[in-house]
């Protein structure tokens, strides 16, 4: 039978939020018996993280630590606080995420902003640097050495389904999720395994073509992407270094890969906003030569993609290279859910900043060896739509065709 439970006068489906907790913990994280469980999460995400925690000791979790995070304090945060430490990081946060990769511990990130324009107003400059930097550059490190099984997962707010649908909306919202990460399935787990198993056949067409370069081809965008020869294309199928596999997106729609930090040529208009924390950025358009951002313009939040840019010397490179096509259940929705986690799974997108070392072939090789960008921001953008073309560039110069019409053609 199924029971109900009121959090700000939102009737919650109990039996749903169990359902989708199963789903994190046996299909994104692949809990193990006896392993720690560190979840990130907003306090508007307490519920469903109490239904995540008693999933995850059903599946024989040791311990599941909490870390709950409040919008309202970083708007405190930027109007007063000093500015030597707005991008402060308390040490004992860093020591969390190194212990939990020295534990082999399960990490897990609950996606869904609870106020998109909370910090409307607030300065650029000041938005962008109110991130905590070295958690983030540890964090990054921990994932691309494969140190724990992660996941990032969608979950609805009722402020971020009335920025999306206008009030009320918040079932509105839980079905498109639902939809989005197979949920309305009959068996989701049997789905998701058939779903996985047509990305990785796309990654293996596009690893045995070796594709020297992409091109991205449509309105306002004419990219270049060289591609590194020691990198390779993945689907969000990954495994820690000891072999455990996991899904570290919930949704997930793309194959992915590194690209060649020093040769994206041309320019890019990204064609769905960009959420970034509580500021959304509109209209962005950037520019390339030799590998770097030269220009970048928005119609809102430019000032703020400016900060980031300068944050440090990777973060006007590329990091990530990702291809989407129509049959994404994201993109089919024709939403706009202003959060990259579903956002990028609706289109072809690049990153800017750090590099993905677990997709270069060789993993015995010093990160810094391989070639991939390194930086302490890792920004999706997306670029793709069905009026953008992509192409295989291949060593000889022959050009195959990888995307027509929103279609995967390559075969």
């Amino acid at each position: 039978m199924w029971t109900r439970t009121t959090l700000h006068s939102s009737v919650i489906d109990e039996e749903r939020l169990d359902r989708y907790a199963r789903l994190v913990i046996e299909v994104g994280l692949n809990l193990l018996p006896g392993q720690d469980l560190l979840i990130d999460a907003h306090v508007e995400h307490a519920p469903l993280v109490r239904r995540i925690a008693l999933a995850a000791y059903a599946a024989g979790a040791h311990h599941v630590d909490v870390r709950y995070a409040d919008e309202h304090l970083i708007l405190a945060q930027v109007a007063l606080a000093p500015d030597e430490a707005l991008d402060w990081t308390p040490p004992w946060l860093v020591q969390r995420i190194e212990d939990a990769a020295r534990r082999q511990a399960a990490r897990l990130t609950l996606h869904g902003p609870p106020d998109l324009d909370l910090l409307a107003g607030q300065d650029g400059t000041r938005v962008a640097r109110a991130r905590m930097t070295e958690l983030q550059a540890t964090t990054l490190q921990t994932v691309n050495a494969r140190l724990t099984n992660w996941s990032i997962a969608a979950a609805p707010t009722e402020g971020w389904a009335r920025a999306i649908f206008g009030p009320p909306a918040l079932e509105r919202l839980w079905e498109a999720i639902e939809r989005a990460v197979r949920l309305d399935e009959p068996d989701p787990v049997a789905a998701w395994r058939r779903h996985m198993a047509r990305l990785k056949e796309r990654a293996r067409l596009l690893n045995e073509r070796r594709f020297h370069a992409l091109r991205f081809h449509g309105p306002g965008t004419d990219l270049l992407v060289g591609l590194l020869p020691v990198a390779r294309w993945l689907a969000a199928d990954l495994r820690t270094i000891w072999g455990h596999p996991h899904v570290p997106n919930l949704p997930t729609e793309e194959v992915f890969t590194t690209p060649d930090p020093a040769r994206t040529e041309g320019r890019a208009r990204v064609t769905r906003p960009l959420a970034l924390g509580a500021t959304t950025v509109e209209g962005l358009e950037l520019r390339f030569r030799d590998g770097r951002v030269t220009e970048a313009r928005a119609a809102a939040g430019e000032d703020l993609v400016r900060e980031l840019l300068a944050s440090d010397p990777g973060a006007g490179r590329l990091g990530e290279v990702a291809l989407v096509d129509g049959t994404s259940r994201v993109g089919q929705m024709n939403v706009t859910f202003r959060a990259a986690l579903l956002d990028e799974n609706a289109a072809s997108h690049i990153a800017l900043g750090q590099g993905l070392a677990f997709a270069v072939e060789s993993d015995e090789a010093p990160v810094a060896a391989t070639g991939i960008n390194m930086s302490r921001l890792h920004l999706d953008l997306m670029i793709g739509s069905p009026e953008v073309e992509v192409d295989g560039l291949e060593a000889g110069g022959a050009t195959v065709p990888v995307l027509r019409n929103d279609e995967w053609v390559l075969g």
